[in-house]
């Protein structure tokens, strides 16, 4: 017997016949946790559906969304009952959702938010702990898939930022059981090292599950412990992971953490650039001002330069002593009228003159004037005065005139 070559197409259509046909898949009713959940503006939504071992693809149409009594958050424990069928243009099969209750929040949920609380009471997400992120660094550690977007992302914005940032990639498992030792193996060594500057920690986004590494305790630890700054990367601008929280800085995405961490080259060389011409007008400002200043006090100098007020002073001195010789010279002048004066008037009134004429000048007792009779007496010693000399003698007579 001859199989027929069937096509892709009608490979895809069989399956999903069958699928169609079957009762159980056609009225199924299931029960899990939700995760990557994505609210479509559409009002479709998308979202998985997860036990401990599997997971299986959940749409449920916007006919049916209508119907919630809540908007479905990642962790709610649900019941859905629906349809399981093939998608036809992709060949996967999914699970159409048309009811939904919700039974609880999912177990990882429950183990994510009671590690936060107990490392919140530690004190590990404390902002006094957090490192400063430095603003100039040489050389970047990465941890992370290197075959992942998310390193690529980075090094294409670090390249476009600065070409000349190194980029030293430890590669680790990003998820699964093992991921979170290679991560604080990677965390350990890079440490050690002392050309690394700072450490990110990156990886793409995920459900849940698939973040679920960055939830490690032990790792949550030894990102506290870490002697260098460590940013986190991890997921998308929505994903939280218990590492974000430890980190000293988020990044909303290993894009964003790139951005944050390089330092533009073209913005650092601008930035030096105004900063240059900035100090060449202040330098140039500061001189003209100097020198403005020190012509100012120059010309002060000058104006107040102790041979230029010598002169004044030699002046003002000479004006003193004309002043002073002007002064002195009319005072004498006075003297001397005052002295020719006293002395006609001392002349006129001298006494020799008088007797000169005939006339003499008695006196009584050495200096007494005698000018009347009656001052004398008999006996009087008296001194007669005489123009060439002067006579004493005693009174012996006395005789007074007689008027009529």
């Amino acid at each position: 017997m001859q199989i027929k070559t069937l096509t892709v197409s009608q490979v895809n259509t069989y399956i999903k016949k069958i699928f169609d046909n079957d009762y159980i898949l056609r009225n199924a009713s299931i029960k899990g946790e939700i995760s990557n959940i994505k609210l479509h503006s559409t009002g479709h939504i998308y979202f998985s559906l997860k036990d401990q071992q599997s997971k299986i693809n959940c749409i449920m149409f916007k006919t049916y969304t209508n119907s919630l009594d809540s908007i479905p958050e990642n962790g709610d424990n649900v019941i859905i009952r629906g349809r399981v069928s093939v998608y036809h243009n992709e060949g996967v099969y999914q699970f159409y959702c048309e009811e939904m209750k919700k039974e609880g929040i999912g177990d990882l949920h429950v183990a994510f938010e009671n590690l936060k609380n107990k490392l919140i009471k530690e004190g590990l997400f404390d902002q006094k702990f957090k490192k400063q992120i430095p603003k100039f660094s040489n050389k970047i550690g990465i941890i992370t898939s290197p075959t992942g977007a998310a390193i690529r992302d980075i090094i294409n914005v670090s390249r476009r930022r600065n070409s000349n940032i190194d980029i030293f990639i430890y590669p680790s498992l990003v998820q699964g059981t093992n991921a979170s030792n290679q991560l604080i193996e990677g965390i350990r060594y890079l440490d050690k090292r002392e050309d690394i500057d700072l450490i990110i920690l990156a990886r793409g986004g995920g459900s849940i599950e698939e973040l679920w590494a960055f939830n490690d305790e032990a790792l949550a630890y030894e990102i506290f412990n870490c002697k260098k700054p460590v940013v986190s990367a991890i997921g998308h601008e929505t994903d939280f992971t218990i590492a974000d929280f430890v980190s000293d800085m988020r990044a909303p995405t290993p894009s964003a953490a790139a951005e944050i961490v390089v330092y533009s080259l073209e913005d650092l060389t601008e930035r030096i650039m105004g900063y240059t011409t900035r100090l060449k007008q202040i330098t140039n400002n500061t001189i003209l001002n100097k020198i403005n200043y020190f012509n100012i006090q120059f010309n002060k100098l000058n104006l107040n330069n102790p041979i230029n007020f010598i002169a004044n002073e030699y002046n003002r001195l000479d004006n003193i002593r004309d002043r002073l010789k002007f002064r002195i010279d009319t005072r004498i002048e006075k003297e001397k009228e005052y002295i020719l004066k006293c002395n006609s008037l001392l002349h006129a009134n001298n006494p020799m003159n008088i007797i000169d004429k005939g006339f003499s000048i008695i006196h009584k007792d050495e200096n007494k004037l005698v000018t009347k009779v009656d001052e004398i007496n008999q006996g009087d010693l008296l001194k007669v005065y005489l123009s060439d000399g002067s006579v004493s003698f005693t009174v012996n007579l006395i005789e007074k005139n007689k008027r009529t």
